[in-house]
């Protein structure tokens, strides 16, 4: 039979369209049918055991540091002010000038009291002089008495003879004494002058204002030509500052659990000589060097309900300086068999805290769980965990309760 070209073509197409047909009813086949599908991979978390030991639970609090003396430096006596012998900020020794106040009225103070204590002196010698003139008198007088006593009696002289020489003697006898009173009056006078000559040179010597303690010297509020008084503001501030003090305060919770567990004094002492305190700077760095308790205040404050406490660090090289901020940590409680995790595994919702635990076949379960202090990267769990137990730490967010994951080792 013989067939035209069109008609060749003709069945050429409708045999590629039947095999193209086939071939999507083929696929269109496969994709159906379940046993051809991929399953989808578990989800890949990170995960890490809970760990069990013992940690240290430190406590923090705001401190404020400050000098281990502050010695205010204050005129004692009212003058212009002359010098200041000393550089602002700079370390000074006990004794060292720091300021000087004019001397000149004080220099002639002391030249006045000298005068008054030499003429003192002078009505002294005159006084004694007139006791002894005063006793040659009485002298004289009662030795007439005496001798015209048995004259009177024998009629060799007249009665009224020998009352006058009686009468001498008692006269003679009260310039004595008015003498000698004259001599108290002259050594109280000198006493008083030797006061005033003191008194003198110490306001003379307090023109000359030195350190009272080794430490860093403050600014000057005062300057040259001012004129100082002791009411008047201070001059300057030396604070010792090796050792340096912190105070920081605590509540009195905390006060009443540290006091219940060292209850008798010669424990608390002992507790007290083993803490170390160490001090976290206001840029975040830990200071070099540990510190000690030093002293708690007398009393709670009624209004913050906290009692103030002080530590003492030392301070080679006065790199700290009264009035820094910091924290103080230390130890507060050592936790026995404590279950860690870390934080980035807890999530918080709604005030309570939850954890994605992977049991049997990696499935996910969720337990809420009450968390307790934070050690470092660490969270101690106190209920809803058990030591040994995986969780997850990294993927949180995406599993939910139920789901099979694919766990890796947390790094």
């Amino acid at each position: 039979m013989i067939f035209s070209e069109d008609t060749t073509k003709h069945r050429l197409a409708a045999t590629w369209v039947v095999w193209l047909l086939s071939f999507i009813v083929l696929v269109a086949q496969g994709c159906s049918n379940p046993e051809s599908q991929t399953h989808a991979a578990p989800l890949e978390v990170e995960v890490a055991p809970v760990e069990q030991k013992d940690v240290p639970v430190y406590g923090e609090w705001i401190a404020t540091l400050d000098g281990m003396v502050n010695a205010e430096i204050k005129a004692q006596v009212t003058g212009y002010l002359l010098r200041q012998d000393y550089t602002e900020g700079s370390f000074v020794r006990k004794g060292q000038p720091l300021f000087e106040i004019d001397p000149r009225p004080f220099q002639a103070a002391v030249a006045r009291a000298k005068g008054q204590l030499a003429q003192t002196k002078s009505q002294l010698f005159e006084a004694n002089a007139g006791v002894a003139g005063a006793e040659a008198n009485q002298g004289k007088t009662a030795l007439d008495v005496k001798r015209y006593t048995p004259l009177a009696k024998a009629g060799a002289i007249t009665e009224q003879e020998l009352d006058n020489a009686v009468q001498a003697d008692l006269a003679a006898k009260a310039a004595v004494a008015a003498a000698r009173a004259r001599v108290e009056t002259a050594k109280a006078a000198i006493e008083a002058a030797e006061a005033a000559q003191a008194t003198a040179e110490l306001d003379l010597g307090f023109t000359r204002i030195v350190s009272p303690v080794d430490g860093v010297a403050g600014l000057a509020p005062a300057q040259v030509g001012n004129l100082v008084s002791p009411t008047g503001d201070r001059l300057t501030t030396v604070s010792t500052v090796d050792p340096i003090k912190a105070y920081f305060t605590v509540s009195e919770q905390e006060y009443l659990d540290y006091v219940r567990t060292n209850p008798t004094e010669s424990e608390r002492k002992a507790r007290e000589q083993a803490i170390e305190l160490e001090l976290v700077l206001a840029d975040g760095s830990v200071y070099g060097s540990k510190g000690r308790f030093y002293v708690a205040d007398r009393e709670v404050n009624v209004e913050t309900g906290a009692i103030r406490l002080a530590g003492l660090f030392p301070n080679p090289g006065n790199i700290l300086r009264p009035g820094q901020y910091g924290r103080i940590r230390a130890v507060k409680e050592i936790k026995i068999g404590a279950l860690l995790v870390p934080q980035r595994a807890v999530t918080e919702l709604q005030g309570a805290y939850q954890i994605a635990v992977v049991g049997r076949g990696s499935e996910v379960s969720t337990r809420t769980v009450k968390v307790g202090e934070r050690i470092g990267s660490k969270w101690i769990i106190e209920e809803g965990l058990k030591a040994g137990e995986t969780i997850v730490v990294e993927g949180t967010q995406k599993v939910r309760p139920g789901m099979v994951v694919n766990p890796k080792p947390f790094k």
